[in-house]
């Protein structure tokens, strides 16, 4: 039976285990699809120091924001909600599911807990970023099926070391 619950400190090292694991498909095709110079720039010492530091921080400065997927004690997925009140927004800032897990519909409850936490919040919108690589592609389907809609947006990268 999956539960959503806040997140407690004892979830942590499972929580970024399944976040590397969940995106362990994704930076390959991340990598062949991008400059080496912008790819090496944001992960000189390998994708998954830089997530797993990134993540930790989350959990560590954020613990308020995140809620976890359980199926009984175990957790299957989590997700961090951030608020933006100058813009009445809130930000899908973080979400994995367990590969193993993966399209069980997992993912759209933590989305749905998250529309949730926005609106118990007073938020108008929730916004959410991820690639345009080949290996963001599942993500960006999940979200444009759970109704997000595509802003244009385009990020340029120079290399200034040559």
């Amino acid at each position: 039976m999956l539960t959503i619950v806040p997140y407690a400190e004892a979830h942590r090292e499972a929580l970024l285990d399944l976040a590397i694991r969940a995106w362990e498909p994704v930076f390959p095709l991340m990598q062949s699809a991008v400059s080496p110079f912008v790819y090496d720039a944001f992960y000189p010492d390998g994708w998954r120091a830089r997530q797993y530091a990134d993540l930790d921080e989350v959990l560590a400065h954020e613990s308020e924001s995140v809620d976890v997927a359980l199926d009984g004690s175990d957790p299957v997925g989590w997700v961090c909600t951030k608020m933006h009140p100058e813009d009445s927004m809130s930000e899908l800032y973080v979400i994995a599911v367990d590969p193993s897990r993966q399209r069980e519909g997992i993912a759209r409850a933590l989305m749905d807990r998250s529309f949730e936490r926005g609106r118990e919040a007073g938020m108008l919108m929730v916004m959410v970023e991820t690639g345009d690589d080949p290996g963001h592609a599942p993500a960006r389907a999940a979200y444009e099926t759970a109704g997000f809609e595509r802003w244009p947006v385009a990020r340029y990268f120079k290399d200034l070391s040559s």
